[in-house]
């Protein structure tokens, strides 16, 4: 749907935010990297192409060039990828959608939001910090609070995916690719009223 492989001047980065290495598969901060699995499916592409610190591709999305995204440089350091493409392809801060995990939704459910601040999520931190500011769209698919308030955040959201909670965001990573797809032609609005 929208998709060709033609080029089109990049309009768009779009960035799955992730850590690289099969030792984080699966995991719940890995969700933008799994929402980038499934829009590649979706797509019928392969986001392989090494460049800027990430795994990258090339699409056009209802006409618009889109650049996407799986930076390789750890999350908390995800800005610098961002900021060497965005400068690259001179995309405006707005013209930048992430996509990310969020412990404060539950599992599956996904959140389309027009700008805002990083939430306590290091790679948005770092995008916010090293790209000028928080006015830019994102995607992020909740992936649960730790089942206890003192139980360890790093360890929570680093750990694997699994049972209902796997499946819950494995089908929401098939609907936020859409809602992607949504933002790019049919504007963050359409997509909130959609998504949301």
């Amino acid at each position: 749907m929208f998709l060709r492989k033609k080029s089109a001047p990049v309009s768009w980065l779009v960035v799955f935010l992730g850590n690289p290495g099969s030792r984080y598969d699966g995991t719940r901060h890995n969700a933008g990297f799994i929402v980038g699995d499934a829009f590649e499916r979706s797509a019928g592409i392969k986001i392989n192409r090494l460049k800027f610190n990430s795994l990258t591709a090339q699409a056009v999305v209802g006409g618009h060039g889109v650049f996407l995204l799986k930076p390789q440089t750890f999350m908390n350091l995800s800005g610098n990828a961002v900021r060497q493409a965005m400068s690259f392809y001179k995309v405006p801060l707005s013209g930048i959608i992430t996509v990310s995990d969020d412990v404060s939704l539950p599992a599956g459910k996904l959140r389309v939001r027009r700008r805002g601040s990083a939430g306590g999520h290091n790679g948005l931190k770092d995008i916010i910090i090293k790209c000028g500011g928080e006015d830019f769209p994102r995607v992020k698919i909740g992936v649960g609070a730790p089942p206890h308030a003192d139980y360890d955040m790093a360890e929570w959201v680093l750990s694997k995916l699994s049972g209902e909670d796997k499946q819950l965001v494995e089908s929401a990573a098939e609907q936020a690719a859409e809602a992607l797809k949504t933002i790019i032609t049919q504007g963050v609005d359409r997509a909130m009223e959609k998504y949301n």
